[in-house]
């Protein structure tokens, strides 16, 4: 069967791949934003609900999962943290196999994936772009989202592959550290590399 070329997209945080992503969506090719997915089926009437709240009683409410009731669980337990993803990587696997499905006759699409190294989700891609800015770029952006902490910050970063190991790791590099402009210039220019 034919297929779209599989693109993943992937960067640390606050290394501008949101802003990527739209960027490839606005050039017309499809993208699967896995923590979209995530958030609907954890939002209010989310399909996720009734498991995560058997599986971790008090954790979901009216308006959804409650992260911080369920991030108290599960933060701090590598073993509870396996549980909540054997209920949400199935059904992320799931969408996205139906969202393939849906674009088959496309040249390309995207998975927009945080953890595509750390869940070893580079795989089952054609080819990996990876997001990047300098470190300062970075530590600005992420600081300046409310409720980020600089202590919070250094631990989601123990979490995620380098962004130096994954620059290593990728087919593609894009640099968020420039302008808008420049960096939807780069975009434009990788997807017309990809297409030939």
């Amino acid at each position: 069967m034919n297929r779209p070329k599989i693109i993943g997209l992937t960067g640390s945080i606050g290394m501008g791949k949101s802003t990527v992503a739209d960027m490839f969506e606005r050039a017309g090719v499809p993208v699967f934003d896995a923590d979209a997915e995530v958030r609907a089926m954890q939002g209010p009437g989310g399909e996720l609900l009734p498991a995560i709240e058997a599986a971790f009683p008090g954790s979901t409410g009216p308006e959804g999962v409650d992260r911080e009731a369920l991030g108290a669980q599960v933060f701090a337990d590598a073993t509870l943290l396996a549980n909540l993803e054997a209920i949400v990587h199935p059904a992320v696997g799931a969408k996205r196999a139906a969202f393939l499905e849906q674009h088959h006759d496309k040249p390309m699409v995207v998975f927009d994936i945080p953890l595509l190294f750390e869940k070893g989700g580079h795989a089952a891609v054609d080819a990996v772009v990876v997001v990047s800015a300098p470190a300062e770029t970075q530590r600005e952006r992420v600081l300046a989202r409310p409720g980020m902490t600089p202590e919070k910050f250094e631990h989601i970063l123990t979490l995620q592959v380098p962004d130096a190991e994954k620059r290593e790791r990728a087919d593609h590099v894009i640099d968020t550290g420039q302008s808008l402009e420049a960096t939807e210039a780069s975009v434009k220019a990788l997807i017309a590399e990809l297409a030939a």
